[in-house]
């Protein structure tokens, strides 16, 4: 993955010049791999679609709903709490006004790009998949979107994972690097579960939320790489993202 992206950010340093076009070049070119990620996310959804996955899911949303408890309940409604807009939106204008006063500008520019794109990508992908909620067992929270993908799953790997990324890149050692993206993880696994525990979606739902998350987290990574990578065409890059280049 690694090789493939600076393969990419070379072919464009040879035929663009300037930092804000080589740039510009580069998410075009995400945007349409992007594309392609989503081509073969539909390939996914019209096997779910199609009752392919219908038997699993019932059969693990069935699980899931058979060993409820009150206080596991109530657990879940705090857990899937955390994925809300609201609490997402505040967390992320937190950790922006953090980066941005940390001198870390294109940090919360590739943030806020992605968390809106991912925003409008599930947004479509329910009205295309138009998949209901599941409805053979009692719903544990109230909802009124559709059902595939999760938007909560979606927005969670997308949130955190983005947040994870971008702080932990920052952080002075390894072992707290990976101990941020390790607690990120669990909390997006945690919501996921959730959703699926309230009776709300379907496993493949949140796997779904899952998969076209990552791809947009991915995005933020490899963001950053290209303006690392481009960084020497703009001497104050390096100012505003003083840590660039201990990523």
């Amino acid at each position: 993955m690694g090789d493939a992206l600076y393969t990419v950010l070379r072919f464009i340093a040879r035929h663009v010049r300037g930092f804000y076009g080589a740039i510009l070049t580069y998410l075009s070119v995400s945007f349409f791999v992007g594309l392609a990620a989503v081509a073969g996310l539909a390939a996914i959804a019209d096997r779910v679609l199609r009752g392919s996955t219908q038997r699993m899911d019932e059969a693990v949303l069935t699980w899931m709903v058979d060993h409820r408890t009150a206080g596991l309940d109530r657990l879940a409604l705090e857990v899937t709490a955390l994925g809300n807009t609201l609490t997402l939106a505040i967390l992320v204008l937190c950790v922006s006004i953090f980066l941005w006063l940390t001198h870390h500008r294109y940090s919360v520019y590739l943030l806020l790009i992605a968390l809106a794109g991912g925003g409008i990508l599930n947004w479509l992908l329910k009205d295309i998949f138009n998949r209901p909620r599941p409805s053979i067992v009692e719903w544990g929270t109230e909802v009124a979107s559709l059902s595939f993908p999760s938007g909560h799953a979606m927005a969670a790997m997308i949130t955190y994972g983005s947040v994870a990324y971008l702080v932990g890149r920052l952080e002075p050692t390894t072992r707290l690097r990976w101990t941020t993206w390790t607690l990120a993880g669990l909390v997006i696994v945690a919501i996921g579960l959730s959703r699926i525990y309230l009776g709300v979606h379907y496993p493949s739902d949140v796997i779904a939320g899952f998969v076209g998350g990552l791809a947009w987290t991915a995005f933020v990574a490899s963001g950053i790489g290209a303006v690392r990578y481009f960084s020497s065409r703009k001497p104050d890059v390096v100012e505003e993202e003083r840590d660039l280049h201990q990523a």
